[in-house]
């Protein structure tokens, strides 16, 4: 069964804004530093499912958000998701030569041009967030910066990624790896979901049924990429298939097997949408989501 051809509309909408937004921002100049800008735009501007700029607006688009602030932090978003996959592909990480169906950035440009533009990203995104553009209230500006901080520091992204690293020679049980995956994939799409809280200045029990519903929604869709990393072919994904399992790290697949993963997947997507009863039928592009996750092939 294909996504909703809703859900694929919302999507795709939500990726133009995004790249029209750092499009704007991302401008060529002339001179020495045109090629990091160009390496950038390379690693954010193409490809890529627009997964997380799509949680941030539907999540905003609950609370009446306006599109040009959600839009911002969208894109601040993705310039961290851009900046770790830069990173992630290098030799001394994952050492991956292609992403979203081409190069990677370090093999399109050089080593040291993905380093510097991948940091950039990083540095760029918080540049966004703590700009008035984004939102008037400066607190709410700081509570942006701090999240995505967390999200994207030891506490998550890069914790999740070290403990990545090492698990080849760690034995990890299920309720372990949840944990490094709840780090290196779940916090990014946290912060997403948690974004259109704090825009929205909701109450407490609303934003905690937010992150009960990003937390199961993000270990779904690590199970979901686990299992497409043993059935999909490179093509399709866009990346190299096979790479966890043949470095010997553990995974959902290798601990649950093929068949228990895929349910697992399905009940954690279930779990998801059930967190998002509060909110009524205005939560249905959340819940398609969810049903992404599940169906999508890359």
């Amino acid at each position: 069964m294909p996504e909703s051809a809703d859900f694929t509309k919302a999507r795709e909408q939500a990726t133009a804004l995004v790249r029209a937004q750092l499009n704007a921002i991302l401008r060529v100049p002339q001179g020495p530093e045109k090629r990091l800008i160009e390496a950038m735009r390379y690693a954010a501007l193409e490809g890529g499912k627009g997964f997380r700029p799509f949680l941030c607006l539907a999540t905003s688009q609950l609370f009446d958000v306006p599109q040009s602030q959600a839009v911002r932090v969208a894109a601040a978003l993705e310039c961290v998701h851009c900046y770790s996959l830069a990173h992630d592909d290098l030799p001394a990480m994952d050492d991956d030569d292609l992403r979203r169906g081409r190069p990677s950035l370090h093999k399109a440009y050089d080593e040291a041009t993905a380093i510097l533009a991948g940091d950039a990203l990083l540095t760029l995104a918080f540049e966004i967030l703590a700009d008035p553009a984004t939102h008037p209230e400066a607190s709410i500006r700081l509570a942006l910066v701090t999240n995505l901080a967390r999200a994207a520091g030891m506490n998550g992204m890069v914790g999740g990624q070290t403990l990545d690293i090492l698990s080849p020679d760690l034995s990890l049980d299920v309720a372990e790896l949840a944990r490094l995956q709840a780090l290196k994939t779940g916090a990014l799409i946290g912060f997403a979901v948690e974004a259109g809280a704090v825009l929205g200045a909701i109450d407490a029990p609303q934003t905690a049924a937010l992150n009960d519903y990003a937390q199961d929604l993000g270990l779904a869709f690590q199970i979901a990429d686990d299992v497409l990393d043993v059935t999909g072919a490179s093509q399709t994904l866009g990346k190299t298939a096979g790479k966890d399992m043949a470095e010997g790290k553990a995974t959902f697949v290798s601990l649950l097997g093929l068949e228990g993963a895929r349910q697992e997947t399905e009940k954690r997507a279930a779990s998801a949408i059930a967190h998002l009863a509060p909110f009524g039928p205005e939560a249905e592009p959340l819940r398609q989501a969810a049903q992404f996750v599940i169906l999508r092939k890359n």
